[in-house]
């Protein structure tokens, strides 16, 4: 009797079973692979805009204003979380927004992907904000202060004490005679490159030339790149005088 060369037995029903549960797996495996890959990510983007929305962000400095301080091109890192918790300190290097009418109008960025990919890597903190309404200059005066242009030996007055700033200025700074108390909730600037900085001192119609505070963003505490100027910035000296603080008229009444 003939036999039939058709094996129907147990055994290969087990081994396409088998070979069908092994791709299964391999699939699904895949496929968490896939959601874990995309929550990390997820979390990976949430905390850094977190951490650029209150703690710190870096930026990108546009102009030589605070030359030689800050150089043109360089990257710094503002923390927002010193000056949300200990507000504005005299001599601090400060970002802040456009109170009006400081900068030029901002031209829009151009067509395609790449502007929309480097807006959304500076919203996360991937990339230094250059958004075109972001300044920043030196804090000479904050409300209370009176801040004067100049001694007899060119130096600004800051409530009576004239302050020796030849460590981190650069030029003259008696481009603009000047006297004023710096208004309730504001800060008075300047940038370190005195005739090349169109700061407070050219501002003096509106609001004695003050910045609001709430125009503060973050103050400067290191220059991160290029990597050969890495520093960190610290306030100088002499805003550390006693006698600035006591000539505070806030602080006598």
């Amino acid at each position: 009797m003939a036999v039939s060369a058709h094996d129907d037995s147990p055994q290969s029903d087990s081994h396409d079973q088998e070979e069908a549960h092994v791709s299964k797996k391999k699939k699904s495996s895949a496929f968490r692979g896939f959601v874990e890959f995309v929550v990390v990510v997820a979390i990976a983007l949430a905390l850094a805009t977190g951490i650029r929305t209150f703690i710190v962000q870096p930026f990108f400095v546009p102009s030589g204003s605070m030359e030689q301080t800050l150089q043109i091109d360089d990257r710094v890192v503002a923390s927002k979380i010193t000056t949300s918790i200990s507000g504005v300190k005299r001599g601090e290097i400060m970002v802040f927004k456009d109170p009006g009418n400081w900068l030029p109008p901002v031209e829009q960025g151009g067509d395609g992907w790449r502007p929309l990919v480097a807006k959304a890597f500076t919203f996360v903190g991937l990339l230094p904000s250059d958004s075109g309404d972001d300044l920043v200059k030196r804090v000479i005066g904050i409300e209370g202060d009176q801040v004067a242009c100049c001694s007899e030996a060119g130096q600004i007055v800051l409530n009576g004490v004239a302050l020796d700033e030849s460590s981190y200025i650069m030029g003259p700074t008696d481009q603009i005679l000047f006297d004023i108390t710096v208004p309730k909730n504001s800060m008075f600037v300047m940038g370190d490159n005195r005739g090349n900085s169109a700061d407070s001192r050219f501002h003096l119609d509106q609001n004695d030339g003050a910045i609001p505070i709430d125009n503060a963003v973050g103050r400067v505490f290191t220059v991160v790149w290029p990597l050969s100027r890495f520093t960190f910035e610290s306030i100088p000296e002499i805003f550390g005088n006693p006698a600035i603080a006591a000539g505070n008229t806030s602080a006598k009444n």
